[in-house]
Parts: C-alpha cells; sequence; structure tokens
C-alpha cells in the first residue's frame, strides 16, 4: 500500500486509483469510513484502514455493503464526514436503505458512495452499470477520468455533500481504481472533529417518513431541488472540459477511463486537428447548459463510456427537448451498434468506432504480426486453465462433494455463489457446481429446491458459500430454511479469510480492520442456536469429510450444516512451513494406465501435481506444491507418498 498519509502538499506520489480515491478522503477531513471487501474497491478501506489510528479516523469491514453504508450514514447524522466504498453488486444490496437514504438526507457531515463497476466482469458473477441507480434515485453522480481526478473529486464531493444536504456518488471502473498514477497532493486537514446527534434538529432532517413535520412527498421535492443544486454546481465544473479544434469532423463525448481510451485512439490515428473531445466528469445531472454549448461542434457525435448507454441516452433525451433551432447532431454508439454495449473498451475499439464513422482505413502493425505472434505463443507460452492453489482446502471439499454424492446416486445438486469456489462450476472442483448467482443465493436456491418432495422431488440439495459470504448474506437463507424445514444441507467453506479480495478479516477471525483484536463470532455456534444440525470436519481429512457428508444426506429432516474448516494456503504459507515432503513412487506411478487417464493431473488437478512427457510418469513441483498431502488419498496406486515435513 502506498503512504496515503504523507504530509507533503503539491508533491507528486504514485498512487492506484483506489489509493488516490482513500488520499481524496484523508484531504476532505473523514472521519468514518466503512465497507464490504469486492474488487475492485477494496483497497481504498484498506487504505484508510492502515492509516485510520494514526490519522484519528475509523475504519472497519462491515458485515456487508448495506450495513456499512447505513454505519456512515450514521456517522453523517452525527457531523461526521463519512465514506462507504463497495462494488457494483454491492449496490444492489445497499439499494433499499440508499431509497430511503435520499428522501431523508444526510447529517451534517458530507456522506460519499463509492461504487467501482468491473465491466467485462473480471472479478465478478456479472457485468453491471451502477450509474443507472444515480438516475433512478435523484443521487448526484461523478466519474473521474484520472488518477488526479479520483483524488480531487473525491475531496469536492465531501463539500458538495454538505452544501447541498444530500449524498453523491463516485463511480470508477476496475481500470482507475486498479491502474497507477501520479497524483498531486493536497493539504490534510488539521481540524480536530467532534461528532453530536442533536435529537430535536437532527431528527427531523434524517427522518424520511411522513410522521415528521416533513411529509414525504415533499422530501421528494426537496431531493429534486437539490439535484437541481447539483446541476449549477456541475456546469462550472473544472471535471468537464473539451479538447480539440472550434469545427470538428467528428466529436467525441466520453467519460470515466474512456478520456484516456479516446485521447489514444485520436493521437493513434494522427487526428487531433479533426476530431474534439468533450470529457464529462459530473454525468447526473447532466450539465446540460455545458453539453449544449459544445454540441455545435460538429455534426457527428460518438459516445465512447463503459458499460451501458447511460451518459448517451442522458444526452440524446436532452436534446431532443431542444428547439429546432438548437444542434441536432447524428448520434453514434452504442445504439448504433459503433460501441460496444457489454464489456471493457480498449483504445483500439475506439479507433474502430472512429474509423468506421469517417470512412477511415486503420491498421495498427504489419497483417501478418498476429498470425507470427499466435505461433510464438503456441511455442512458448504453456497452457493453463483456472484453477484451486496448490494447497487450496476447497479442491479437497469438493472432491470429498463429488464422491459422498456418487455414493449416494441420486444424482444430488450443489448450488453456489461467488468467491473462490465458484470455480467449482469447471474442472477446478470437478464440475460440481451448478448454480452462480449473488452472495447468499446458492442458499436461498438450496431452500426452494428443498421443498420438492411433494412433487416427487428426492435428489439431495448441498448449498456451498465461503466463511465471509456466510456473515453477509446466508445466515437469513439458513434461518429460512430451518423455519420451513426445507431439506438441504448448508456446506460452508470456513478458509478463515475473505480470500478472494485480499484476504480481509471478518466476523469469525477475531481482528477488526484497523488490526485491533476482537471478538470471533462462532459460526458453529450461531448455527446450532438456530436449532439445526451442525458438524465441522478438516477437508483434508477426505475419508472422515466423505462420510459425514454421507450420514447427512441421508439423515434427511430439514436444514444442516457441515462446516469444511482449513485455513486459507495463502494466509497459512506466510506463517508456517509445510506441513509434508510429498513426492511420487515412479516404481508404482502406472502413468497413462491410472483411472481416468491419468486421474492425479487431469482429474484432481492440483498445479503442484506435474506430467513427466519424457519419463510417462507424474511427478511433484517442489517449487509449486505446498506439502498439504491430500494428493497422497487420492492416488488410487498408493505412488505419492508424504512424510513430515
Amino acid at each position: 500500500m502506498a503512504n496515503i498519509e504523507i504530509d507533503a502538499p503539491c508533491t507528486r506520489q504514485l498512487f492506484i486509483g483506489n489509493e488516490a480515491i482513500a488520499r481524496g478522503a484523508l484531504e476532505a477531513g473523514i472521519g468514518f469510513a466503512a465497507a464490504y471487501p469486492g474488487t475492485p474497491s477494496s483497497e481504498i478501506i484498506s487504505s484508510l484502514a492502515q492509516v485510520a489510528k494514526d490519522m484519528g479516523i475509523y475504519a472497519e469491514w462491515s458485515v456487508n455493503e448495506k450495513v456499512a453504508m447505513e454505519a456512515a450514514a450514521g456517522a453523517s447524522f452525527a457531523g461526521i464526514r463519512s465514506l462507504a466504498a463497495m462494488k457494483q453488486n454491492g449496490i444492489n444490496v445497499v439499494s433499499d436503505f440508499l431509497a430511503n437514504l435520499v428522501m431523508s438526507g444526510i447529517g451534517k457531515g458530507g456522506l460519499v458512495l463509492v461504487s467501482c463497476d468491473d465491466p467485462s466482469a473480471i472479478s465478478s458473477s456479472n457485468e453491471q452499470d451502477s450509474r443507472h441507480i444515480a438516475k433512478w434515485l435523484d443521487i448526484p453522480l461523478v466519474e473521474p477520468g484520472d488518477f488526479q481526478e479520483a483524488k480531487d473529486m473525491t475531496k469536492w464531493l465531501f463539500e458538495l455533500s454538505e452544501e447541498i444536504g444530500t449524498l453523491f456518488i463516485l463511480r470508477s471502473v476496475t481500470r482507475i481504481a486498479h491502474a497507477r498514477g501520479n497524483v498531486k497532493l493536497g493539504e490534510l486537514p488539521k481540524r480536530e472533529q467532534r461528532a453530536y446527534f442533536d435529537q430535536i434538529h437532527d431528527l427531523k432532517s434524517v427522518m424520511p417518513t411522513s410522521l415528521m413535520p416533513i411529509p414525504s412527498p415533499l422530501r421528494h421535492f426537496f431531493q429534486h431541488m437539490k439535484v437541481d443544486k447539483a446541476r449549477e454546481k456541475f456546469e462550472a465544473s473544472q471535471f468537464n472540459r473539451y479538447v480539440g479544434p472550434d469545427k470538428a469532423d467528428l466529436l467525441i463525448v466520453t467519460c470515466g477511463s474512456c478520456w484516456l481510451y479516446a485521447q489514444d485512439a485520436v493521437k493513434a490515428l494522427k487526428l487531433e486537428d479533426k476530431v474534439g473531445i468533450l470529457k464529462l466528469g459530473t454525468l447526473w445531472p447532466l450539465p446540460e447548459k455545458f453539453v449544449e454549448s459544445n454540441l455545435g461542434k460538429s455534426q457527428k457525435v460518438l459516445f465512447v463510456e463503459e458499460i451501458d448507454p447511460f451518459l448517451e441516452r442522458s444526452v440524446m433525451e436532452f436534446v431532443a427537448s431542444l428547439p429546432s433551432t438548437s444542434p441536432h447532431p447524428t448520434f453514434y454508439g452504442k445504439h448504433s451498434g459503433h460501441i460496444n454495449a457489454y464489456g471493457e473498451l480498449n483504445p483500439d475499439l475506439v479507433i474502430k468506432a472512429i474509423s468506421t464513422v469517417l470512412g477511415l482505413t486503420y491498421q495498427a502493425r504489419d497483417a501478418g504480426y498476429g498470425s507470427e505472434a499466435e505461433a510464438v505463443a503456441k511455442s512458448h507460452v504453456p497452457e493453463r486453465s483456472m484453477t484451486f492453489c496448490a494447497g487450496c482446502p476447497h479442491r479437497a471439499t469438493f472432491w470429498a462433494i463429488k464422491n459422498a454424492l456418487k455414493l449416494d446416486g441420486r444424482n444430488g445438486i450443489v448450488t453456489g455463489d461467488i468467491g473462490c469456489y465458484s470455480m467449482a462450476l469447471g474442472p477446478a472442483g470437478f464440475f460440481q457446481l451448478r448454480t452462480l448467482h449473488c452472495m447468499g443465493g446458492g442458499t436461498g436456491v438450496a431452500n426452494g429446491l428443498g421443498k420438492l418432495g411433494q412433487f416427487g422431488f428426492s435428489q439431495p440439495v448441498l448449498a456451498v458459500v465461503g466463511d465471509s459470504t456466510f456473515y453477509h448474506a446466508t445466515i437469513p437463507a439458513l434461518i429460512n430454511g430451518i423455519y420451513n424445514q426445507s431439506n438441504f444441507i448448508l456446506v460452508i467453506l470456513d478458509n478463515s479469510a475473505t480470500a478472494m479480495t485480499g484476504f480481509q478479516p471478518h466476523p469469525g477471525i477475531g481482528t477488526t480492520a484497523m488490526g485491533e483484536p476482537t471478538k470471533v463470532v462462532s459460526m458453529e455456534a450461531l448455527c446450532r442456536s438456530l436449532g439445526t444440525h451442525v458438524e465441522v470436519c478438516d477437508p483434508f481429512d477426505l475419508k472422515h469429510s466423505t462420510n459425514t457428508l454421507l450420514d447427512m444426506i441421508a439423515e434427511g429432516g430439514g436444514a444442516k450444516v457441515i462446516i469444511m474448516r482449513r485455513q486459507c494456503e495463502l494466509v497459512r504459507g506466510k506463517k508456517e512451513k509445510p506441513p509434508y515432503r510429498v513426492w511420487v513412487d515412479v516404481e508404482k506411478c502406472i502413468g497413462e494406465a491410472c483411472g481416468c487417464d491419468r486421474l492425479c493431473t487431469k482429474v484432481f488437478l492440483c498445479p503442484g501435481l506435474t506430467w513427466d512427457k519424457k519419463a510417462g510418469k507424474s511427478k511433484i513441483d517442489e517449487v509449486i506444491c505446498t506439502g498439504c498431502g491430500v494428493c497422497t488419498e487420492i492416488c488410487p496406486q498408493g505412488a505419492i507418498t508424504k512424510e513430515v515435513a
């Protein structure tokens, strides 16, 4: 992590976008920050938590995004500038509270929500454009186009939030959040913050219902007035700018990271004197006067943005309301098919769109280069498939699940959701996972499947969740299953970390975001308190895990819980040496004749197991092997051996 707390105004530091946002919050005098870890947003709170004690602020990993937003709002109500951060999936979780918060308004402390979208769903279960919620709920939204703006916008939004009295959203994307650039620092505030909730004035300010003196419909009207005030501020914003000739052959309207792609594309085509770029940083409400003043620069307008045509539709809606004497150019973008309405963009895609609109021919490199590059890649780059890390306990868990369901013989179903274990959709988890939706969604789906007995349904149902996901979104679904006597087994993959997003702590770990010791919320005690059967297994003990699963499947009689507990290897490996030394006995290994044509390297697929083509035998890659020893139990020939290291 960068030193975001450095007190060196006017110097330049190298930050990733998330660190720049965190620095902007510090320069704004933030006092409270909360989030649930989610790539690509996680480093915002990680950065703030790292310096929280020294800076006199508070930072936490909340149990989910809704609680994080509510906690940040609570601090705002008492006059403390507060920030909540999340990825696009978290916006869905928090939307219920947001719909009420915009009606009530915030407290005396500014309140900013950072939403980091993930175009192309690089680390997500879905691709989603979170900008729509701003328009839907009347929340002003901005989007930085580079790392400097990520810092400066964050600071500015706290000032606007307090001045106007409403929540603001800063929307980022993966290539801003995780790319790195120079950021010029501003001053850090020296003021001491004091929290106080005025039970007369503040209560009236933050209550959205008609029980208070201001009726709900009027509060909706007041929120519209706040949006209009935000538009006035946006009209004069430094984050909106035009670059290019006074009269252009083409006007590109863009925002966010696409501002960088558009510049690269125009430069590559050598069209700086023919193509103008209108870059908007304030997206909602649209700065209509500023947009109108620049639309006349060309009769052709190309929209470049990720993911949905949010800006494109906003501008087109606005232009449709203008009189006939105003500019009405021809629009190109996602609606016309010149820009994809899905996935990430890049300079090459923007170059293609510009060339198509202007009727140009562009070739980045010699035609033969691509085929030569492919040939080199095939001969020098080894094939790699997505898989669990060497020594990952999830591989062992899904091996036990696979065998238990096979032994049961009733074609059991495994439901799941997003996390490291989502790779069980493919060969890494032996193709066991059948559903993958939102966090905790697999357990909800299992509730429905587990109540179909009256329709002749007899397949066993297992729902798998991670330990962090259990606390985040699974507990209500488990309670529902117990209450309604749904027949399924909840398998909690407890690797003692929020592993997929960076090993952040959760309520089952015993430490907070700021590194302070705290009380562990025992998942087995919590589940047992609900009156259900709970078992705890070590997934590396394959025989016991498989038999326990079989017994619970046969038991029936409502929702049950099995906790597969083994620390994530990436966490354990930092503190301890490998437990075993593992090797292959070449005399016992029968290579191609084994099981399903090399069971260990083609089916079990641990990266620590490799194939020696010359010898026709399996072998252990001692660099990758973590010494877990699980492979010794899966070899039918007993050719893999272990001894205590």
